[in-house]
């Protein structure tokens, strides 16, 4: 460390952070972050991106001034490039950035091929290159729900919550640019061709310029800081789940000890036995079984907001995995509908409600999500149990069957 900062490269980073805010501009501070970038490392800008949120600035404020610090260290930051083995869950998630950016880069040379030709024939081997990179952005989802669900709540455990949470917000701008995308391409036939060219090119310039700016922020900042305090043991466990999800782009190379993360926690045993009820006792394998086995996904979320606990059914509807348990649930759902979730959580607790319902249109069924209130005989409130249905079929029964098939 540079005798010119000391011990106070995060106040100087937070100060200079503060100024743009404030309405400095990037050559004003150009030259000072430039200097910061050779001391400063992915784990404080992280640090003092969660300071900053913490004290009172909006996410959407550190986005902003993130893209603009990260434009001047970029040269620094890209010099200490993260190196995992392959197979690891980083390796296999930059991968899949270098794989998607890739895609864009072709998304945006078929855009231009388009765009150059003339009247309004499409050459069908351009549409066959359209319709496959698409489908390579419709696999990419896997890509996100891994990082959302099983990666960013093991760094919230370790006290990095911000980070992922913007990182969160940017997913969804890829998915709102992607969905344009998607909208574009199904109006090939019946849309006037100059107009379908100019929508096409407009989504693959958005695509792309949103890909990479996102992709070099995690592959920069929020993955290094991930390798910085994720354990091994805890990489393994990642790495498991990643799998029960499935990849896109490429199939990783099977999982092996990983050499690099922080010094593994000794993990108790959990104790087995009877579970005592006032009605009987199960077993806890035939407790676990039972859940299991119930025609709906449960989630429990306990008085403190925590989820403490979901059901395994074989044919879940929305993806739970391990890594949410201890998490809190505000940070399981978008920052767009977390109001509504503590609007739900609020009323449980003041006895205003004691259950919430909704229903949407998910993948061509109908599904049907419902909060309940759970309550000790005396009244006290012990937390809410989220339970969703397809209810698809449901809605299709008529008359009556009384006889086996």
């Amino acid at each position: 460390m540079s005798e010119q900062f000391g011990t106070n490269k995060r106040e100087v980073l937070r100060r200079l952070l503060k100024r743009l805010h404030e309405g400095a501009s990037q050559t004003e501070v150009e030259a000072e972050f430039r200097k910061l970038a050779k001391e400063i490392t992915p784990v404080d800008i992280a640090q003092v991106e969660e300071e900053l949120i913490k004290e009172g600035m909006p996410r959407e404020e550190i986005q902003r001034l993130c893209d603009v610090h990260l434009a001047v260290m970029r040269e620094s930051l890209e010099a200490g490039k993260l190196t995992v083995p392959p197979g690891h869950p980083l390796h296999i998630l930059m991968e899949e950035h270098r794989l998607l950016l890739e895609f864009a880069g072709k998304l945006k040379d078929v855009a231009g091929k388009m765009k150059e030709a003339a009247g309004s024939t499409i050459a069908l081997a351009e549409m066959e290159q359209l319709a496959h990179i698409v489908q390579h952005f419709k696999d990419s989802e896997s890509h996100y729900v891994r990082e959302e669900n099983v990666l960013f709540p093991l760094l919230e455990k370790h006290g990095i919550t911000q980070p992922p949470a913007i990182m969160w917000m940017e997913h969804d701008k890829i998915r709102a640019i992607k969905k344009e995308l998607y909208q574009v391409v199904d109006t090939v036939h019946s849309a006037a061709f100059a107009d379908f060219v100019k929508r096409l090119d407009q989504a693959s310039l958005e695509l792309a310029e949103m890909l990479s700016s996102h992709f070099f922020k995690e592959n920069n900042i929020l993955f290094p800081t991930a390798l910085k305090v994720i354990t091994k043991g805890e990489w393994q466990d990642i790495r498991q789940q990643f799998d029960e999800l499935g990849y896109c782009c490429f199939t990783p190379e099977a999982a092996t000890v990983f050499p690099t993360g922080a010094p593994t926690r000794k993990v108790l045993p959990q104790a087995e036995g009877m579970v005592n009820l006032e009605v009987g006792s199960l077993s806890t394998e035939e407790l676990e079984a039972i859940l299991n086995t119930l025609p709906v996904d449960i989630t429990f979320v306990d008085k403190d907001d925590t989820v403490r606990y979901f059901s395994q059914s074989k044919d879940r509807i929305f993806t739970r995995t391990k890594a949410v348990i201890g998490r809190k649930v505000q940070q399981c759902h978008p920052q767009k509908s977390v109001h509504v979730v503590n609007q739900i959580l609020e009323d449980f607790r003041a006895g205003r409600r004691d259950v919430a319902e909704f229903w949407i249109n998910f993948k061509g069924r109908l599904i049907y999500i419902r909060y309940f209130a759970v309550r000790t005989r005396a009244g006290e409130y012990l937390g809410c149990l989220e339970v969703t249905q397809d209810i698809t079929d449901i809605k299709r029964i008529e008359g009556e069957k009384r006889l086996l098939d």
